[in-house]
């Protein structure tokens, strides 16, 4: 997980266009039951509704790849490289979600050129 704050970090300030694009969608919210509009350690349904699911969002585009970064706890080896999420409680996404949602938004929302960058 502190690799990837690292690497979150270094696009977030040399690579603004790049941090929009990671785990900033919906395709991950999965059966989640609440409508989560924030990254937080431990998902939340009640006050302000939290994921700790890379694009586990509400709403696409409403949070950057370095607020799932901080959000999640990643720094402290939280929610990495599996994501959890709120259905009825909080749930344990499927093995390795986190890791495999960052890698999906890689490949599928960044152009070749943002490509190169973070190969």
């Amino acid at each position: 997980g502190k690799d990837i704050v690292q690497f979150a970090d270094a696009v977030k300030i040399s690579h603004s266009e790049i941090d929009k694009k990671v785990c900033t969608g919906t395709h991950k919210k999965g059966t989640a039951d609440n409508t989560p509009t924030e990254y937080g350690i431990e998902p939340s349904n009640g006050g302000t509704k939290t994921t700790a699911q890379c694009s586990g969002l509400n709403a696409a585009k409403t949070k950057k790849f370095s607020d799932f970064a901080e959000g999640v706890g990643l720094k402290d080896n939280k929610n990495w490289p599996t994501g959890k999420y709120h259905k009825t409680s909080v749930q344990n996404g499927d093995p390795n979600s986190n890791a495999i949602a960052v890698a999906e938004d890689l490949v599928k929302e960044l152009t070749p050129e943002e490509k190169t960058v973070v190969a």
